[in-house]
């Protein structure tokens, strides 16, 4: 188990993320967790002084398509599958009330 991770450190998390843990889940992840914070600690170790700072991980160029002007989907094909329409516009529930 890892000296840095405690069980309380475990408990309050849990907590904060709305789970409830057995005490032998408690001390897997006790356990597991701390194991995964002692190989990420363990990454300080490498020497990253010749290493340019990344964005991404790959080269990206643009990875947008061109825009391109095409027919748009006629208004019945549109409104053919809404589960409710005026034969014009979808209609759907209000959710923002007017206020006076």
């Amino acid at each position: 188990m890892s000296d840095k991770l405690t069980r309380a450190e475990v408990l309050k998390v849990a907590k904060l993320a709305r789970l409830k843990l057995t005490d032998a889940e408690l001390d897997d992840c006790t356990t597991k967790l701390g194991t995964i914070l002692d190989y990420v600690a363990s990454l300080d170790d490498v020497n990253t002084d010749d290493v340019e700072p990344l964005v991404h991980a790959v080269e990206l160029s643009n990875v947008f398509r061109d825009d391109v002007v095409e027919p748009s989907l006629p208004q019945q094909a549109a409104l053919a599958n809404a589960p409710k329409t005026d034969g014009r516009f979808f209609l759907v529930p209000q959710i923002l009330d007017a206020g006076d």
